[in-house]
């Protein structure tokens, strides 16, 4: 493998990392304390400000369960399977609908129903770009500043450098979504039909 590639590849494995972080379901703190690494390298390796070494590697391929192919993308493509829905200490339940090789990747979240009104949304940031759609029930999206409620069919998208955190908006039942994310900052392509009728081609600039 060329010099070059192998920086790529170290480059890469940031994104790779945080996405097998997260359906492991762990946080930094808790890798840190797991690991003996602190949080702020993970974070660090996680932005691609920092390359990780072997033996960091090592470590995270172990306690995420995933192998070092993986991590670095040269892993065969395996058969389709069902994943298994990964729980939350807040009763959220996570379905994985991509396998964790970095880029864009997919998850069906549902949040339970509440007995009580939910306090607003704890937030958070991070590099990369989401895409979030409701499926079912009433979320309550705390974005920035703003409290937006979204109900089913509503779909938003934004920066996840923004503050953001999510919550049920309604005792009436579960809510389930959709999200899409980016990890280092890939947007989706929106393709529209042009008016002319034909659904690939657009209009010359006169």
């Amino acid at each position: 493998m060329a010099v070059d590639d192998v920086g790529g590849t170290l480059a890469a494995m940031g994104a790779r990392l945080r996405t097998a972080r997260e359906h492991h379901g762990a946080t930094l703190t808790g890798v840190s304390c797991a690991t003996g690494i602190s949080a702020s390298t993970l974070s660090r390796i996680e932005t691609g400000r920092r390359k990780p070494t072997l033996e960091v590697l090592l470590q995270l391929s172990k306690e995420y369960d995933v192998s070092l192919d993986e991590l670095a993308g040269t892993a065969p493509a395996a058969e389709p399977r069902a994943a298994a829905p990964l729980s939350f200490g807040d009763d959220k339940a996570v379905l994985p609908l991509t396998r964790y090789v970095g880029g864009l990747h997919a998850h069906k979240h549902i949040l339970p129903a509440l007995e009580n009104p939910p306090a607003r949304p704890r937030q958070v940031s991070h590099e990369g770009y989401e895409w979030l759609c409701v499926l079912y029930g009433r979320l309550w999206l705390a974005l920035g500043d703003d409290d937006l409620v979204l109900t089913a069919g509503d779909a938003i998208e934004f920066d996840t450098r923004t503050p953001h955190g999510v919550a049920n908006a309604s005792s009436g039942g579960p809510v389930e979504y959709l999200i899409m994310f980016g990890p280092q900052g890939e947007r989706l392509r929106l393709r529209t039909p042009a008016a002319t009728g034909h659904p690939n081609r657009r209009p010359c600039a006169r």
